[in-house]
C-alpha cells in the first residue's frame, strides 16, 4: 500500500507541476540545449540557453521551471544544484499557481522597499538551503 502512496505522489507533483515542466523543455528545445537527466530532473544548458538567461532580469545563473532546470553551463547545473531542487519541490507543491505566487511575491517585496529577488520568500528558502550546504 505505501508503494502505490509513493507512486501517486510521485505521478500526482509531475502532473501538478507539468505546464511549467513542459515550457522548460519547450525552452530548452528551442534554445538547442543540451539535456540530461538528474535525480528525476531535467537538466538543460547550453549557448543558447545561457544567452538567454542573461538577458532575464535578474540576470540568471539557472533557472526553474517545475521538473526542469535551465543553466549557463554544466558546472552552473552543478554549483546551483541544491538551490535549484528547492525551486523544484515549491513547484511541486504550488504547481500552475508557482509562477503568480513568485511575481505577487517579487511585487510585495519591491512595494515594501525590499529587494524583489533576494528578499522574495521563495528564494529566501533556497538561499537558506545553500547556506545550510556550505555549513556542512
Amino acid at each position: 500500500m505505501q508503494a502505490l502512496s509513493a507512486r501517486l505522489r510521485w505521478g500526482w507533483v509531475r502532473l501538478w507541476a507539468a505546464p511549467y515542466t513542459l515550457s522548460g523543455l519547450l525552452l530548452g528545445v528551442l534554445l538547442r540545449g543540451e539535456f540530461r537527466r538528474v535525480d528525476g530532473v531535467i537538466e538543460i544548458h547550453g549557448r543558447h540557453v545561457a544567452a538567454f538567461l542573461i538577458r532575464l532580469p535578474p540576470k540568471a545563473i539557472a533557472l526553474t521551471l517545475g521538473h526542469t532546470v535551465l543553466a549557463q553551463t554544466q558546472l552552473a547545473l552543478e554549483k546551483t544544484r541544491a538551490h535549484e531542487r528547492v525551486h523544484v519541490r515549491q513547484f511541486e507543491r504550488w504547481g500552475p499557481l508557482m509562477g503568480p505566487a513568485y511575481v505577487l511575491a517579487s511585487c510585495y517585496m519591491a512595494y515594501r522597499g525590499r529587494n524583489y529577488y533576494r528578499d522574495n520568500p521563495f528564494e529566501v528558502e533556497a538561499f537558506q538551503e545553500d547556506a545550510k550546504r556550505r555549513e556542512t
